[in-house]
């Protein structure tokens, strides 16, 4: 139904910014929910950021403040700007989307359905 991809990623100096972008086609125009989250080494995922259909959007504790999640419509993208990257940034990181509304809001809602492959990154010291 809906098919993500991931880009952006890479490799950057500690306190550095990344851009990530998470393109969406298929039914992007049923799209409620998308989401971005991480998976650092031998860590568990985490949720970072989250976006409605109405533009709300809510962040992770350890992301607040230095992470932007957005969105753009017309072309179907979700963006991820990324400042003040630290090496606890360090992982693997997902753009997820849920065609269907949750009584638990995107950022508490676990059962996205649709996940892109992910994109690396990586924040050195």
């Amino acid at each position: 139904q809906v098919q993500l991809v991931e880009s952006g990623g890479g490799s950057v100096q500690s306190g550095g910014s990344l851009r990530l972008s998470c393109t969406a086609s298929g039914y992007t125009y049923k799209i409620y929910c998308m989401g971005w989250f991480r998976q650092g080494p031998g860590k568990e995922r985490e949720g970072g950021a989250a976006i409605d259909s109405d533009g709300s959007t809510s962040y992770g504790d350890s992301v607040q403040g230095r992470f932007t999640v957005s969105q753009d419509k017309a072309s179907a993208t979700l963006y991820l700007q990324m400042n003040s990257l630290n090496p606890d940034d360090t992982g693997m990181y997902y753009c997820a989307a849920d065609l269907s509304y949750s009584d638990a809001g995107c950022w508490e809602r676990d059962d996205y359905k649709h996940w892109g492959q992910g994109t690396q990154v990586t924040v050195s010291s």
